[in-house]
């Protein structure tokens, strides 16, 4: 077997196929290029998925003599000594993404420093380059690519179809953009304009444009050194997928399973399964903590302490969403709506068929018989099936509630105001009908209960108010080494949630005690599903949230059902409730608790408005 040095064209295909696998990842690192050059203005135009590229910068630009020297490998400007891998302060480093382009495209790079008379251009023929010569043009850097991977058919068939490589290349300019709100992006493909994003100083209106979703609300926070700034979507808007919760480290755009993590924690008891935000989340954190050298399309990073990272997404998230900021436009306003839309029923009656049976929460009256009832009475009689009214009456919350692992203020405090809301009356057994100055709002009484329900019991559970039972006879769970490890470390943090746990071996625990309104066959699944998010993610925050998951479902067991009857006295004193926790709005498995309907709408579906 000969060892002989591989030619210098293989070595640039190499690289190139480790660096720029597909065109987004070319539009990535040229982009790159241009914000570390200093640029402020962007132009970018592709066609052919990527196969042809355009990008023209105002950035510093290179000087004649150095542009050849770009198309080198391992050539940089960025760093020079080992130390500065640690301290990294520009997107680019390590001198490979011009010199693997130029090996697999005709590659033309015109550029002009501010000190220039005129602008230089060299062209690269898969690799062959020319001589410098001079031509005309602005300060900054030009770059035009064409016929990319045309001289590597192998890796020219592994190419999507043009539409799913556009795609990925908006996917890329988007992420570009939203991690550099200073810099304007203008982007063309097929000769039209695409996007344009002018440079702002606010990142969340940066952010709104390029994801399309107006009244994103935005959060700061710090942790163990690391700062965060979070701009993130109410749980009302969703997509099918993780690909809206994007990552930036340093402000590179990185694919970071910890922090997507973190997010879509934050967000549990919001969504439904299979629902994901919108949310975007800067994280910056000690240069020494991080190492960005460790995917060849720095796509990825590593962190000295992933679970530090995970509390810094997690605490600074999960806070503000129990605020529930995006109620306030809904429950602001006058609290007892005096519109024109109020339900008179003194002249429904009037219009009533002589035989028309009226029904209002769960009375029944004859035209006759409603006379003698007034419908906003707080003593309309009533029995209630499942002892309805001692459920809603006996969940009164007089103490500021704990939610997760923040303390949340009572209804005097909060921005909540369901109370305020004027009760009309029962839909179908089912919705509470209820209406503000300017729109109808309809109550889901099952999932606002459910909530309720949910709450108090978390409460409790943090207030160390629940019942433990000792097992006569232990329960013992087969788990794995590592499983077990986990359990046993947190020992304390399981045993203050009730569960006495003892190794029986290196893969077995013996369960001694636990909670009563815990079931004994959903110990081990609970117990599993704690030992690896306690792995992937560390925390008592996990603990918590699989104890959130077991009263969530006694919750949905445990309230009112769609088809009771409630009294007004009920709908009224459950919205009362409702403002003692600010994530009433959703039930704890992420379904809306309300819809609203505007009057506006309502007048013109009735042709009053056009």
């Amino acid at each position: 077997m000969n060892i002989e040095i591989l030619p210098k064209d293989l070595v640039n295909q190499i690289a190139a196929g480790e660096v720029v696998e597909r065109p987004a990842h070319m539009v990535k690192e040229l982009v790159e290029n241009s914000i570390d050059a200093g640029a402020t203005e962007l132009e970018i135009d592709f066609d052919q998925g990527g196969k042809y590229l355009k990008i023209t910068d105002n950035g510093s630009g290179i000087k004649k003599e150095q542009i050849s020297l770009a198309l080198a490998r391992h050539a940089t400007s960025k760093i020079n000594k080992i130390d500065d891998l640690w301290q990294l302060k520009s997107f680019g480093f390590r001198g490979e993404a011009l010199a693997s382009i130029a090996a697999v495209s005709d590659f033309k790079i015109i550029s002009k420093d501010d000190k220039a008379k005129s602008a230089h251009f060299v062209k690269s023929e898969f690799g062959e380059l020319s001589e410098v010569e001079a031509c005309g043009g602005a300060t900054g850097t030009t770059i035009i690519i064409k016929n990319l991977f045309q001289n590597v058919p192998a890796r020219l068939k592994f190419l999507k179809t043009e539409a799913t490589e556009a795609t990925q290349i908006k996917q890329a300019l988007k992420a570009m953009a939203m991690s550099h709100p200073e810099v304007t992006f203008r982007v063309k493909t097929k000769n039209e304009l695409l996007f344009y994003w002018p440079k702002t100083n606010d990142r969340r209106k940066r952010v709104e444009s390029i994801l399309e979703q107006e009244g994103m609300f935005s959060i700061t926070g710090e942790y163990e050194g690391s700062k965060i700034e979070i701009i993130y979507s109410s749980p009302n808007k969703t997509v099918r997928s993780r690909r809206q919760i994007w990552s930036f480290v340093q402000n590179r755009w990185v694919q970071d399973k910890t922090i997507s993590a973190a997010v879509v924690d934050s967000y549990r008891s919001l969504l439904m399964h299979g629902e994901y935000p919108f949310a975007v989340a800067y994280v910056e954190t000690n240069s020494e903590d991080i190492d960005v050298n460790i995917h060849p399309t720095k796509s990825e990073v590593k962190f000295k302490n992933s679970s530090d990272i995970y509390k810094l997404v997690y605490r600074t998230l999960r806070p503000e969403l129990e605020k529930a900021p995006w109620l306030k436009p809904l429950l602001a306003g006058e609290e007892k709506p005096n519109s024109g839309f109020t339900l008179k029923m003194d002249s429904m009656v009037s219009q009533a068929p002589k035989e028309t049976n009226l029904s209002f929460g769960d009375n029944s009256f004859s035209k006759t018989q409603f006379k003698q009832k007034h419908f906003a009475s707080a003593k309309a009689n009533t029995v209630v099936a499942n002892n309805t009214t001692e459920q809603l009456q006996s969940l009164s919350v007089e103490e500021p509630v704990k939610v997760g692992s923040e303390t949340m203020a009572n209804s005097s405090t909060t921005s909540s105001k369901w109370s305020g809301l004027q009760v009309l009356g029962q839909m179908d057994l089912t919705y509470i009908v209820t209406q503000k100055a300017g729109s109808m709002i309809l109550v889901d009484q099952h999932a606002a209960h459910e909530r309720v329900m949910y709450e108090t019991l978390m409460q409790n559970f943090e207030q160390q108010n629940f019942e433990i039972q000792n097992l006569l006879i232990p329960e013992i769970i087969n788990l794995t080494e590592a499983q077990v490890d986990i359990l046993l470390k947190h020992q304390p943090e399981i045993r203050d949630m009730g569960i006495e746990v003892d190794a029986m071996g290196s893969d077995s625990l013996a369960i001694r005690s636990l909670p009563s309104v815990v079931k004994e066959k959903a110990i081990k699944a609970a117990l599993e599903k704690m030992a690896d998010e306690l792995i992937n993610k560390g925390g008592s925050v996990v603990l918590k949230n699989i104890i959130g998951d077991i009263f969530a479902s006694m919750a949905c067991h445990s309230v009112v059902r769609a088809g009771q009857s409630m009294s007004m006295e009920e709908m009224t004193s459950l919205l009362k409730q409702m403002d003692e926790f600010p994530l009433s709005s959703f039930c704890p498995h992420g379904r809306p608790v309300f819809v609203e309907y505007s009057f506006a709408k309502i007048e013109k579906d009735f042709g009053r408005i056009v």
